[in-house]
């Protein structure tokens, strides 16, 4: 008589992927805010959008 294989349902099934880390400086959307100054004092007068350098856009923390 041959012997009968048999497989468990459970062990074949992928694990699920962790989140990955959000990017600290910009919360995970890739941009951040930068102050524009003008004038010979240099005063604020507003914010303006820019790429986040620690993640270079991708909302990912790059250290995990």
């Amino acid at each position: 008589m041959a012997t009968k294989r048999t497989t468990a349902p459970n062990a074949t099934k992928a694990p699920i992927p962790a989140e990955p880390a959000k990017c600290r400086p910009c919360g995970g959307t890739g941009t951040v805010a930068a102050t524009v100054r003008v004038g010979r004092k240099r005063r604020p007068v507003g914010q303006q959008n820019g790429l986040c350098l620690n993640c270079f856009g991708t909302g990912t923390d790059p250290e995990s």
